[in-house]
Order: C-alpha cells, then structure tokens, then sequence
C-alpha cells in the first residue's frame, strides 16, 4: 500500500555518513548552469582487482567509524563485494554486506560513495531489497539505502543537502511493519538532534528488485518507485550544494535484537545512473540504461567534476 502522506519529520535517524567528520569547504552554491554529463556504472567488474576498478571510477569504501548506525560499528571495505546474477548469466551485481550479533563490536556495516559533483538531473538505480538475513535470525532493525548527500559543515548548516531513499524490512522511526521512506533535508543538528526534513512513504514488504529515480528540477524533487510517483519536496527541502551518490547498509542504534549469534544482511545493486540537468521520466531511465547496455557500455562518466574537488561525506 502506497501512503502518499508527506510531513516534516523532527526526531528520527539521520542518514549522515560523517564517517570521519569532513567538513563542507568552500562550495559555492549551485546552478542550473553546470554543463551537460552523464554517470553510468553497470558494476561489472571482473578479474583479480575489481575494488581497484571501483577505486578507478571514482568510488569510495567506506573505513571511518562514524554516523550514522550503531556506535561503535566498524566499516571493513570487505562490506564491498561482486556476485554473479544469477539471473542473468553475463551480469555481475554490486553487493554491500552487513552484519551484527547485537553488540557494538560485533557489528559491522558497509558504505559506497561516489565523488561530490552531483546537483539537478535525474538519479536512478536498480537494487534489491532483502527482507530477511542471508544467516541468523531475522528482527534487526536496519536500513537498506540509495541516497545523495553533502557533508554537515556545522549544526543546523543552512547549505546542508540529503535526499534519500530508506527501506526498513523490520521496521523502526515509529514503524512496525516494512517501509519505505523517501526524505528530503533542509538541514539537521546530532547532538541534540534536530531533524528539519519532510518525508513520504510506502508500507509494504518490498523484497525484490525495485527502481528507484528521483528528479532534481524546478525546485521540486519527485520520487518515483518502479515508475510511480511516490513523493513530491520543494520549498525549503530543495538541495542547494553539489552532493555525493551513496549506498549504505546500516543497523539502527538500539533496534537490534538481543546479544547472541551473527546475522549477515545484504543489498544488491544491478546499476546506476544520473543525468545532469535533465528530469527524465522512469521509463527514459530504463530506455537509456538498456541502450548503453546494448552497445556494451559498463561505465561512463561525463559529469563534470568540481573545481577544487569537493570534500564528500567519505572524505573525497
């Protein structure tokens, strides 16, 4: 069931990955003026050093303790790993691994970031969602992510930007059953925590592949989930800085189960894309994606980068 319902929120999680506290320096804001590029990754890396081929295309594994999850959780860069489809032979997906046995030291979480040069255009991914761990048993509270981001320069920073999508399998923020969030950011404070956001969602397991596009245009940012619009932010809630592409698989502080055996979640990820300066719909995404796929494209970058190169939430 799709809830269309769309409110500011004031106190829940925030998806800040200030894994090492990098501040935002000197970014100047953004416009509607930056040249025509294209990102797209099909994550198809082979051979002995796919993590280097990561590395290459601007990637980055996250290492630093920090925001957001469980206090205390390490990020080993073997959260970062490539798998066969097995739904299609030639295919090679992206997969971050997580884990927990409900204490801090037992837990490990995993984040991908790509450098912070990102601002209005069209943002897509496919990715599958899981419900239940790979081992263990199932009830932790985690958050499965695709989301873009610039670091928090300071409490309440007023050029804070995050635009997230957050799939709940278990529940968690005042909810008990699967759920969806799409957010967007005005800004925030960690300690005390201040959240000044608005949100939409939907409830409802979605174990499976889903994909997900967000346009950033007109001052307005719509979430579209497997081709319907399931949220529309404008206002305040508009990025105003060049932000960061994210994954992100973390556990929520305090919503684990009770100390005992490992359980291993994971999030595959099949591609992803963003175009600059362009809102396209859904099945333009698709469209695109299946055409460079044809002509054997596995990953292109065009977009121009930032100059001096902006510091990121993974520390670029």
């Amino acid at each position: 069931m799709i809830e269309r319902a769309s409110s500011t929120r004031v106190a829940v999680p925030l998806l800040l990955a200030l894994a090492s506290a990098a501040l935002f320096v000197g970014a100047p804001a953004a416009s509607a003026t930056r040249q025509p590029g294209m990102l797209f990754d099909d994550f198809s890396y082979r051979g002995y050093h796919p993590l280097l081929q990561l590395w290459q295309h601007g990637w980055k594994i996250r290492s630093e303790a920090g925001w957001p999850g469980v206090a205390g959780a390490k990020w080993p860069a073997s959260g970062i790993s490539f798998v066969a489809d097995p739904a299609r032979r030639t295919n090679t997906l992206l997969r971050l691994t997580s884990s927990t046995d409900g204490t801090a030291a037992g837990t490990r979480e995993s984040q991908l970031c790509q450098q912070r040069k990102f601002f209005e255009g069209t943002y897509a991914t496919r990715v599958r969602f899981e419900d239940a761990p790979d081992a263990g048993p199932d009830g932790d509270q985690l958050v499965e992510t695709f989301y873009a981001i610039s670091p928090l320069a300071a409490p309440l920073d007023p050029s804070y930007s995050e635009l997230d999508w957050e799939y709940l399998p278990n529940g968690g923020w005042g909810t008990t059953s699967p759920t969806l969030f799409v957010t967007s950011w005005h800004t925030a404070q960690l300690d005390p925590f201040v959240a000044d956001n608005t949100f939409s969602t939907t409830t409802g397991s979605l174990a499976g592949w889903h994909t997900l596009v967000f346009q950033v245009a007109n001052g307005t940012v719509d979430y579209f989930l497997d081709g319907a619009l399931i949220g529309s932010h404008n206002g305040r809630y508009y990025p105003r800085v060049p932000m960061s592409i994210n994954y992100n698989l973390w556990f929520i502080q305090d919503g684990q189960l009770a100390p005992g055996g490992a359980r291993v979640y994971h999030e595959d990820v099949d591609w992803v894309f963003h175009e600059v300066g362009a809102a396209l719909g859904p099945q333009a995404v698709v469209a695109q994606v299946a055409r460079l796929r044809r002509s054997h494209v596995a990953f292109r970058d065009t977009v121009p980068a930032e100059s001096p190169p902006l510091n990121s939430p993974c520390n670029f």
